[in-house]
């Protein structure tokens, strides 16, 4: 079991940038992919970007790419999403991942949300 809590979201004009940050309870945290997603009221939860167990390996969506880093630091069990260049259409819920399988489509472990807001 692995329980996630996501901190670091706000406010912040467009252009901007912004820290998320997950951390995840349990010994066996090094040993889960994690991944970041974000969801806007009313539509499907989309893929932000992964992170393998060991963080060699990332991926990304390309409405994200050159703009995001995703990171971990397995002694303190997070996970970061730093967000720069932020636009208005960026904002949405995002929600911190785990799964053992950093290829999966379906992720085990979910937290609970952070909103992001920029504005215009």
């Amino acid at each position: 079991q692995v329980q996630l809590v996501e901190s670091g979201g706000g406010l912040v004009q467009a252009g901007g940038s912004l820290g998320l940050s997950c951390a995840a309870s349990g010994r066996t945290f090094s040993s889960y992919a994690m991944g970041w997603f974000r969801q806007a009221p009313g539509k499907e939860r989309e893929f932000v970007a992964a992170i393998s167990w060991s963080g060699v390996n990332t991926r990304y969506a390309d409405s994200v790419k050159g703009r995001f880093t995703i990171s971990r630091d397995n002694a303190k069990n997070t996970v970061t999403l730093q967000m720069n260049k932020l636009k208005p259409e960026d904002t949405v819920v995002y929600y911190c991942a785990a799964d053992n399988n950093y290829r999966t489509t379906r992720w085990d472990y979910w937290g609970q949300g952070t909103q992001v807001t920029v504005s215009s």
